[in-house]
């Protein structure tokens, strides 16, 4: 449907929708770092006051569990999204360059 456009709005709806995801990306990444180190902070702090009890042993080993389950599934789910990715970014050549170049735009705004 974009196809129908002229190269040049298609590439203006590109770069507008990439700096808007770009620009997006970058708050809600600064809010989700400040977030998990903020609570990160805290829960040392608690555990150094002595409110909260870390069985790190168990942490660990859940952590690692989840982990191997994690790399199980991510790589029959990466392989798919990457094949429709690429054959997206093939059929839509214009649209996508526009929406990377304004996603670029859009982290360093």
């Amino acid at each position: 449907m974009v196809e129908k456009y002229s190269v040049a709005t298609q590439i203006v709806m590109g770069g507008v929708s990439g700096w808007c995801a770009g620009f997006l990306f970058q708050k809600v990444g600064k809010l989700a770092a400040t977030a998990v180190g903020g609570g990160f902070l805290l829960l040392q702090i608690a555990s150094h006051s002595g409110y909260v009890q870390i069985d790190w042993k168990r942490v660990e080993k859940d952590v690692n569990k989840a982990k191997r389950q994690i790399k199980k599934r991510a790589n029959s789910i990466f392989l798919q999204t990457l094949f429709q990715a690429t054959e997206f970014v093939k059929q839509n050549i214009v649209i996508s360059s526009g929406f990377v170049g304004g996603f670029l735009l859009g982290l360093a705004s």
